[in-house]
């Protein structure tokens, strides 16, 4: 569910990072003969531009420009520094040194080549939109008829080892979003161009490992530590990409050491603990869970009637009964994985206290008929969306029932179209850390996911998250993040329920499982021989 679910409404999987340390170079022992089982659903693709749900493998072969820490520090990997004046033009220098497995250098041109091919509309990479605000994109896709060039003017390679990014519009968050799960801002070798077709099977990374062969449908592949790589070296020799359709039978395989990492599936949640132990491992990610509401019906427009419906939901409760203690109750609108987050932000709003909720509601005009909840039917949500329509009906004494779609695609079109039935189903899951991802998605007419929140709109919100990036510090940018969380959180659009976890379950040949953003550093895997 939680996989699925990510993709579809915020196209953002979950990250597995794969370059450590904030040095051009580093080292670290390698296990000679090491290797490591990693146990995954089938690529889409392997190419950075075009894949949305293959990051594991995507990010063991390549490295990214900039990454962020445990702390939520950000540090540069391939990048030397990612500099701006203005917040508008960015300068991006490269480490000296630094090779693709082929034996390509990098340079500037490969950062520059690679954005603008997949920039480029008719080629209709999925990854495309990440480079949505450099000057130039929209001569790429316009809205009617073909483009007449192939290149953003915003882009231009300045030295040999420089270029420069002239955004749309200033933004203090450009180097975060360089970072990691944004695979649409890697580069690509001179090589790839030659047959991108065949390249999207074998392709060749500036990052730790590098293809042994050609993926093949639904077949395992393997990748080795690459010797050239200039980052922190590989810790495991061999990552073997074994794709599974049935994660249940991949979690079996966890637990008999026939497989080494497998992200938890939904339905183990409760299970996990006891089968495996100390071999849980669960992470904070940049994600969260909510409830949205249809903002354009009268039943849902008083905000104290949002808010009793989030005082009714025993949030403690539920992460017990479906998550199995994983989760955590929300208490803002982002989680604490990203910077500047003021956990506890949405106050008694976000309690359980079923005796104010009751009183609130009341003191709103009460609420006549039936309350529907709306979830995506096949996603593993029925018992999550249960117990929601069991507590709101239990604790605030309005009947409420939880109705599924007939699948995602159904679903998200209740939203889109504005006739979903009543609160419904809500997640975000970001690609880089900064509150910046989550606020504009969800909480601006222009942000990429307004349907997913009611369509909600304040102009002194998009005020605010402007000021956010003309800021000249994080710590001043933070400032601003936190007086639009107050804003949304006065009107109340969403009911915030959970800050996500990433969860892992390993072998027992698995010996450190280290990481960065909720999600393994693939790369710095231990394991036993």
């Amino acid at each position: 569910m939680r996989r699925s679910a990510i993709v579809a409404m915020a196209t953002a999987a979950t990250v597995a990072l794969v370059a450590t340390g904030c040095s051009a170079s580093g080292s670290a022992d390698t296990g000679s003969g090491s290797k490591l089982v990693y146990a995954t659903g089938e690529p889409d693709h392997l190419t950075p531009g075009r894949q949305t749900v293959a990051f594991d493998q995507v990010m063991s072969l390549f490295a990214p420009l900039t990454q962020t820490d445990t702390e939520g520090k950000l540090h540069d990997v391939a990048a030397r520094s990612v500099t701006s004046d203005d917040a508008t033009t960015w300068t991006i220098t490269l480490r000296d040194g630094w090779k693709f497995s082929n034996g390509e250098t990098v340079t500037p041109e490969s950062y520059v080549r690679a954005w603008n091919y997949t920039a480029y509309g008719p080629n209709a990479w999925e990854n495309s939109g990440q480079l949505a605000s450099i000057v130039g994109y929209t001569d790429l896709n316009p809205t009617e008829g073909k483009p007449t060039t192939k290149e953003m003017s915003g882009l231009k390679v300045t030295g040999k080892d420089t270029f420069t990014v002239t955004l749309t519009h200033a933004d203090s968050q450009f180097p975060l979003q360089l970072s990691q799960a944004q695979t649409g801002f890697y580069p690509m070798p001179k090589a790839a161009y030659s047959d991108i077709k065949a390249y999207d099977k074998e392709p060749i990374g500036n990052g730790p490992y590098e293809m042994t062969g050609a993926w093949k449908a639904n077949k395992e592949f393997t990748v080795t530590a690459w010797s050239g790589y200039e980052g922190t070296k590989p810790v495991t020799d061999e990552v073997a990409f074994r794709s599974y359709s049935d994660m249940d039978t991949a979690y079996t395989d966890v637990l008999a050491g026939n497989a080494d990492v497998l992200f938890l599936p939904s339905d183990k949640y409760t299970s996990a603990a006891s089968d495996f132990g100390d071999r849980l491992h669960s992470f904070g990610a940049p994600g969260i869970d909510y409830i949205g509401f249809p903002l354009w019906d009268e039943q849902y427009s008083n905000p104290d009637v949002r808010r009793a419906i989030s005082m009714s939901i025993n949030r403690k409760q539920v992460n017990k009964a479906i998550y199995g203690g994983l989760y955590e109750p929300a208490t803002a609108l982002t989680p604490p994985s990203m910077s500047g987050t003021k956990e506890g932000i949405c106050g008694d709003a976000c309690e359980f206290d079923p005796a104010a909720a009751k009183k609130l509601l009341a003191s709103a005009g009460g609420f006549d008929g039936q309350i529907t909840l709306v979830y995506p039917g096949g996603n593993g949500l029925d018992a999550l969306y249960e117990a929601y329509a069991n507590q709101i009906r239990q604790n605030l004494g309005v009947d409420t029932v939880a109705k599924p779609t007939t699948d995602w695609a159904s679903y998200y079109s209740t939203l889109t179209d504005k006739t979903v039935a009543g609160p419904h189903f809500g997640h975000w899951g970001a690609l880089y850390t900064s509150q910046q991802n989550t606020l504009r998605a969800l909480f601006t007419s222009a942000g990429g996911c307004a349907a997913c929140t009611g369509y909600y709109h304040d102009d002194e919100v998009d005020s605010l998250l402007g000021k956010a990036d003309s800021a000249s510090s994080q710590a001043e940018s933070n400032k601003y993040y936190e007086q639009v969380q107050e804003k949304v959180l006065e009107d109340f659009p969403v009911v915030p329920t959970f800050f996500d976890k990433y969860s892992y379950v390993t072998s027992q040949k698995v010996t450190k499982l280290p990481e960065v953003a909720g999600s393994p550093v693939l790369a710095q895997i231990a394991v036993s021989k």
